[in-house]
């Protein structure tokens, strides 16, 4: 049995056929299926594209036929978090609807509650599906996550939610996200940390009294990393910077130990962080399968056969979508 892990699909749904058709699978009653090899998706099937719900309909179909499988996306996760209310007596939600960080997080996802309009019932079935998804997948030979694979952040998930999946019984405290350092060190927030960490990536905070601009010119201190480039040790190295204004602000100064990632043993392949330039193999060992050019996105697999040393020649891909 081989296996086809597939990056971010974001409401590509045309894409996806696309890419299906051409890694062998065939539509069989309105499920793709193929007939020695099973889909893997890296999560991200909402938001951003045109056909939210279709995308996600092609999806769910080929993991209820035992065709596909997948982990959850940090997309999911705000769409989970966005329906949640907290439970701290706020009124708000766990993904805050209030004041202007409410109108970004709207912003964000109005394109899927435009697709579910005022049904009630479906987006309640939509967000119980999206709670269904691992964060994790831990398959022969290889290993999936949303955004990064953290070893330590992976063993909080693996003690505190045995099935990989958000609990029922605790599901505001795994999706408030901690905020300031005393929350990041609060063992209250110790689920809802290691859920962002593995399905939106690990940050750093700048040295004190350093910042950069943001693309919409807003100051801040918390630097993305390229978790998966070992070599990478310094700010400057390891910042996932969007122009070149934000990397003349890293400076040569060494990431926190914390930030440092080691990872040994099966392949891992990851999305989310829709890198520029086309699809390219992140390294022999890591890498991750969402990317695009020139904003416009590229959906990409790759063909795992058991190898322990990936290879670009194994990418395969479709795109850009052309307006």
């Amino acid at each position: 049995m081989g296996y086809d892990i597939i990056g971010d699909v974001h409401g590509e749904a045309a894409m996806l056929e696309a890419l299906l058709r051409d890694l062998g699978y065939e539509d069989r009653g309105g499920t793709w299926r193929h007939p020695e090899r099973t889909a893997v998706f890296v999560g991200d099937f909402i938001d951003r594209g045109p056909e939210q719900l279709r995308a996600v309909g092609i999806v769910r179909r080929m993991i209820d036929a035992g065709a596909a499988l997948a982990v959850m996306g940090n997309h999911e996760l705000n769409a989970i978090a966005w329906h949640t209310p907290r439970d701290d007596g706020s009124g708000d939600w766990c993904r805050t609807h209030a004041g202007d960080k409410g109108k970004k997080n709207f912003r964000q996802h109005a394109r899927f509650l435009d697709e579910v309009g005022g049904d009630l019932a479906l987006h309640d079935e939509l967000v119980a599906w999206f709670r269904t998804l691992p964060l994790w997948l831990h398959l022969p030979g290889f290993r999936v996550v949303h955004a990064c694979w953290h070893e330590p952040q992976l063993d909080v998930l693996a003690r505190e939610l045995p099935d990989a999946r958000l609990p029922d019984d605790r599901l505001a405290a795994s999706l408030v996200k901690p905020r300031t350092p005393e929350e990041h060190a609060s063992p209250a927030f110790a689920l809802a940390h290691a859920v962002q960490t593995v399905t939106s990536g690990l940050e750093a905070s700048l040295p004190e009294g350093r910042t950069f601009a943001d693309r919409d010119g807003n100051p801040r201190r918390d630097v993305r990393l390229k978790w998966w480039d070992a070599s990478a040790t310094t700010f400057l190295e390891a910042a996932l910077v969007l122009c070149e204004a934000e990397r003349a602000a890293m400076p040569d100064l060494p990431i926190p130990v914390h930030a440092r990632v080691r990872v040994e043993g099966a392949p891992v392949f990851f999305g989310h962080y829709w890198l520029p330039g086309g699809p390219a193999l992140s390294s022999p060992q890591l890498t991750c399968l969402d990317f695009q050019e020139e904003r416009r996105p590229i959906l990409t697999a790759y063909r795992f056969d058991g190898e322990t040393e990936l290879s670009a020649g194994k990418l395969v891909s479709v795109g850009p979508r052309r307006s």
